[in-house]
């Protein structure tokens, strides 16, 4: 069975709270509910396009 994807909000939510708020990665998965591989493989993919927090305004889903 092919893997969910993450909605839009909740990558934000990841990125807000790992980058943002600095919590650990276990505390961030439970407050999104999702695995912590999940939210590790997030933060690689945010980091590999460069992205940092707070994300640019004019940043809009479809670019997320």
């Amino acid at each position: 069975m092919p893997a969910r994807r993450l909605t839009m909000r909740k990558t934000r939510e990841i990125l807000r709270l790992r980058l943002g708020e600095k919590l650990a990665v276990r505390s961030v998965a439970q407050s999104v509910r999702c695995s912590p591989a999940t939210v590790c493989d997030c933060l690689l993919r945010a980091k590999v396009a460069g992205l940092s927090w707070p994300l640019p305004e004019d940043l809009t889903d479809e670019s997320l």
